[in-house]
């Protein structure tokens, strides 16, 4: 397995290792004791599946206070760009954001932490999203940021003319009007 640092603490690319022949392939796709060796020690005990087209834009969401979740996510068909923005006021990164492409065929995870909004643009037809969390989901601390708020400026990989947002996602705050404590 690789650790790729991405420049804002604690967020990581993680590539693991795949074994090919003519078969196919095999990788873990996580084993806690690899994991807790490389110095990643979440505990992770809920995981999320999504299916989307091309052009969906899923976030920018994240949990508050104690339901705040850290999230390993990965593409298990198809492609996304997967963004994470930092909110953690005392970090040196606050309000950076940093995006990874991730598809079936890389095989690269990306470990969100606690403290940052995480989302996600749909790159190709029918990709399957998956990931865990180290934390249960609860509706009363969820949070968002418009995802295509000025000031953060994220390029999707997306025309806008084939963004395809949820009400809920239009309707989230921009970051100056954003919750969220960190």
């Amino acid at each position: 397995m690789n650790i790729i640092e991405t420049g804002i603490k604690d967020l990581l690319i993680i590539e693991p290792r795949v074994f090919k022949d003519d078969r196919g392939y095999f990788f873990e796709s996580y084993n806690q004791n690899l994991y807790k060796d490389k110095g990643i020690t979440n505990n992770f005990i809920q995981d999320n599946e999504a299916f989307s087209s091309y052009g969906v834009v899923r976030g920018l969401h994240y949990q508050k206070g104690e339901y705040s979740q850290a999230k390993l996510v990965r593409v298990v068909q198809g492609k996304v760009f997967d963004v994470a923005v930092d909110l953690r006021k005392d970090s040196p990164t606050y309000l950076q954001w940093f995006g990874v492409e991730l598809s079936a065929e890389n095989k690269r995870q990306f470990l969100v932490p606690r403290g940052f909004a995480h989302g996600y643009s749909v790159l190709e037809d029918n990709t399957i999203f998956v990931y865990k969390c180290d934390n249960l989901y609860n509706k009363e601390s969820e949070g968002g940021i418009y995802p295509l708020d000025e000031t953060l400026n994220i390029d999707w990989k997306i025309p806008s003319n084939k963004m395809l947002l949820s009400d809920k996602d239009i309707n989230n705050p921009k970051l100056d009007k954003a919750d969220f404590l960190f």
